[in-house]
C-alpha cells in the first residue's frame, strides 16, 4: 500500500503533535495495530484511526483510503488512544 499526505500538513502537524507523517506511517507495521472507524470525522468520506507503536510510542494517525493509497490526515500521541492500545495488547 502506498501513503500520501500534504507536505504543508504534515509540517503543521509536525510543529503541533510533534509526528511527522513519514514516522507515522510504521504504525502500520505493528502487529497489534488497532485499526477503528472515525465516525465523527467521516463527513463524505470514511476516516480511520489507526494505533501502533513506532519506536517505543504509541502513535494514533488519522487517515482516509484513496484507490490504491492511504492519505494520512493527522498524526499525534492522544493518551486515550494509547490507554486503548494497551490495555488490547496486554
Amino acid at each position: 500500500m502506498k501513503f500520501v499526505w500534504d507536505a504543508a500538513k504534515e509540517t503543521t502537524n509536525r510543529h503541533r503533535h510533534g509526528v511527522a507523517f513519514s514516522e507515522a506511517v510504521a504504525a502500520f507495521d505493528d502487529p497489534a495495530r488497532i485499526i477503528l472507524p472515525d465516525v465523527k470525522h467521516s463527513m463524505g468520506e470514511p476516516r480511520f484511526y489507526c494505533i501502533g507503536q513506532v519506536d517505543g510510542r504509541v502513535i494514533t494517525v488519522r487517515f482516509t483510503l484513496r484507490g490504491e493509497s492511504i492519505r494520512i490526515i493527522g498524526a499525534a500521541h492522544w493518551r486515550y488512544f494509547r490507554k486503548l492500545y494497551e490495555n488490547q495488547n496486554r
